[in-house]
């Protein structure tokens, strides 16, 4: 039998786990929103105690809607630009790459907090074309480590709420000024999501504190220059919702009547650069 891998992680770092066994539940679903067989393949090399996260696979959609709509847009991405760099910031232990599986043209770049990618190291193999970067995001020296010589797809699940509006906005100029042109596909709280976060559970045990909130598409396209909006979704309102079970469809149209809660999770996508 394969040893197990222990792990040791606090603050942000942490909640991946929670994300990845709520994507490995949901994986065992009869109708799975994402069906992430990695994921549960992932869980079983991991020593740990799932049960102490506290989490059921009610709560499973509140992650894979949004993985499953970033999955999408991403492979929007790559169908129209077969050779191009994928960044995935904050990857911690989603198998994006292994679940999307690009061609080999693709250079793919996972990204996060040094202990992060060394669990990855220890959990998932290697492949042609995919590079590990073991660093902080907010040091913006690693965006030099990236050639910037084609069309850049820079994904960011679940990371912008830890930074602050300055470092958010400083990580997002970066990278339009590295690469000549791609996409920004991130995800945003808005003020309720940031303000009410003494109530979430999983911030509330991991010792996390969010800072950034981020209202419409306007405050950034304010700030980062050459930026272009392509597609905005909220977790009620993403097509990938529509797979997601009965109840939370039900929470869903109860609360699109309060906007500051339909849009306190948010789900953008953005162009930069020429326009072709």
């Amino acid at each position: 039998m394969t040893e197990k891998v222990s792990i040791d992680l606090t603050g942000p770092a942490q909640t991946m786990l929670t994300t990845l066994y709520l994507k490995a539940l949901d994986a065992d679903f009869e109708c799975p929103v994402l069906g992430d067989r990695f994921a549960k393949e992932a869980i079983g090399r991991i020593d740990y105690d799932w049960r102490e996260l506290g989490v059921s696979g009610k709560w499973a959609p509140l992650v894979t809607v949004r993985t499953a709509q970033y999955d999408i847009w991403a492979r929007q991405f790559l169908a129209v630009h077969g050779e191009c760099t994928v960044v995935h910031l904050g990857c911690g232990l989603d198998s994006r790459v292994f679940r999307i599986d690009p061609g080999p043209e693709v250079q793919w770049y996972d990204v996060d907090f040094p202990d992060v990618i060394a669990l990855r190291e220890q959990i998932y193999p290697s492949r042609p074309n995919y590079h590990l970067l073991p660093t902080p995001a907010t040091e913006l020296s690693w965006l030099e480590q990236i050639p910037a010589d084609r069309p850049v797809l820079f994904l960011a699940e679940g990371i912008s709420m830890y930074l602050t509006e300055e470092e958010g906005i400083a990580l997002l100029r970066g990278v339009v000024d590295r690469f000549g042109s791609g996409e920004l596909q991130i995800d945003f709280y808005n003020w309720v999501g940031i303000r009410s976060q003494k109530t979430q559970t999983l911030v509330r045990r991991t010792g996390s504190e969010l800072f950034w909130a981020v209202n419409s598409p306007r405050d950034i396209l304010d700030q980062v220059p050459g930026t272009r909006l392509l597609a905005v979704a909220t977790l009620f309102d993403a097509s990938t919702a529509a797979r997601a079970s009965r109840p939370f469809r039900v929470l869903g149209r109860a609360v699109r009547a309060i906007p500051p809660l339909r849009t306190a999770l948010q789900y953008h996508r953005y162009a930069f650069g020429p326009v072709s």
